[in-house]
């Protein structure tokens, strides 16, 4: 936690920063506690492939000839994909420069990523290198029935993953707002699951569940059947790295998959897990700025971070871009729509005969509506689609931080999580 005696702070939003006055009294800003970043991160990519947590070093794996499928982050996520993959690369090639090799973007339910956003993601040298897939969840076709994992998930995954001889994933951690933590087993599952897997590991009872929340993993109801799945057809070495709030690396961990998540997640709670002493009256959030603040369903994660120090009848204001709009693929817009009150939407997504992909997000959204209001500056909705979304637009932070503290009260304490989802504050009692 860091208390800062300042007038100002910078809000992460896009693909800069919108700096805003601090106000009320003794206003608490609350960021990561970040580690410097790595000095030469290929190189300690390549030390990591070497000496692996749990499991043989990445070249004692592969052999040539092998089909080797590697999973990697979709372009929601600030994954450092131009210095990850290069050496990872580059150590198969030292021992098999004849595998064939696919990147599988995990997209889990998202769109697949266009032309333009995978030369952005990879750069050309790289996509020279390997052939890359955008997973679907919704194509049968593509689609190979596993079995039952878990507590009665029927698990579906992409056939390039079933198919491969050596599966690898790549990733990074970080608190999830439902699942933990991300990065590790969700590389697999959800990433490369089927749209009816992935429905059923984000039920209303899951993500209604209190322990399914930013941090837990053990007795998380979604993640313990993340892993039970994964486990099911796992990786055989699997990468994770820690990021800064400049998307730097700052960890490398590498190896069996459960127990490099293990470390990674253990660092990635120092980091972004900070307490605070109180709940507030007006919590200042964000959605990190691009690319996780690219559309309103995304965004939802900031919105969450500030759930946990509001006060009940409190204030977030949330600074978020939106460029990608609600967005307009996917059923989130859907289902937002489908009632006109955040009691209404929670009364149908946990009514027996509904069920609509996204229907988390939205669960989420009027869970954290219920609390207090939510206000959004936004370049790329208009004003109408954020009422739609049954959210306030504002078109000024500041004034619109004047006036909710004015409604609280002169004593009214106000926090800001100037990266939003990358720190997850909470009290203290």
């Amino acid at each position: 936690m860091t208390a800062i005696a300042q007038q100002e702070v910078a809000l992460a939003y896009g693909r800069g920063w919108i700096t805003v006055p601090l106000a009320g009294r003794d206003p608490l800003v609350v960021a990561p506690d970040d580690p410097p970043p790595l000095g030469d991160p290929e190189a300690a990519v390549s030390a990591a492939l070497r000496a692996p947590l749990g499991c043989a070093p990445l070249r004692d794996l592969v052999r040539d000839g092998d089909r080797v499928v590697i999973s990697v982050c979709d372009g929601t996520r600030p994954q450092p994909r131009r210095v990850v993959l290069p050496p990872l690369l580059d150590e198969i090639a030292a021992v098999a420069p004849a595998a064939d090799i696919t990147l599988v973007i995990a997209t889990g339910t998202h769109r697949g990523n266009t032309p333009v956003e995978l030369a952005e993601m990879f750069g050309e040298r790289l996509l020279a290198r390997v052939r890359v897939v955008n997973h679907d969840s919704r194509d049968d076709v593509t689609l190979v029935d596993v079995g039952s994992f878990g507590a009665g998930v029927r698990l579906e995954l992409d056939r390039e993953w079933i198919d491969a001889d050596v599966r690898i994933t790549t990733g990074f951690v970080e608190p999830h707002f439902f699942a933990g933590f991300s990065g590790g087993p969700k590389m697999v599952v959800p990433g490369l699951a089927g749209l009816r897997t992935v429905m059923t590991l984000h039920d209303a009872s899951r993500i209604g569940d209190p322990r399914a929340t930013w941090g837990p993993v053990e007795d998380n109801p979604v993640h313990r059947d993340i892993r039970a799945c994964a486990a099911a057809i796992p990786p055989d070495f699997a990468l994770d790295v820690l990021l800064d709030r400049q998307k730097r690396i700052t960890h490398v961990y590498a190896g069996e998959l459960f127990a490099m998540h293990a470390a990674a997640c253990m660092s990635a709670s120092r980091i972004a897990m900070r307490a605070v002493p109180e709940l507030f009256d007006v919590v200042i959030t964000t959605g990190s700025g691009y690319p996780l603040d690219q559309n309103l369903y995304q965004v939802v994660k900031g919105m969450a971070a500030a759930e946990r120090i509001v006060r009940p009848g409190g204030t977030v204001i949330v600074a978020a871009a939106c460029e990608d709009g609600l967005p307009d693929h996917g059923s989130f817009a859907t289902v937002l729509g489908a009632a006109s009150s955040p009691k209404e939407l929670l009364d149908l997504i946990g009514s027996n005969d509904f069920s609509a992909p996204d229907q988390w997000q939205v669960q989420i959204l009027a869970r954290i509506l219920s609390t207090a209001r939510v206000q959004l500056y936004c370049n790329g909705l208009s004003p109408e689609q954020v009422r739609a979304a049954h959210l306030d637009p504002i078109a000024d932070i500041a004034e619109a931080v004047a006036a909710a503290i004015a409604t609280a009260g002169a004593d009214a304490r106000v926090c800001y999580l100037p990266e939003g989802p990358q720190t997850i504050p909470y009290v203290v009692h």
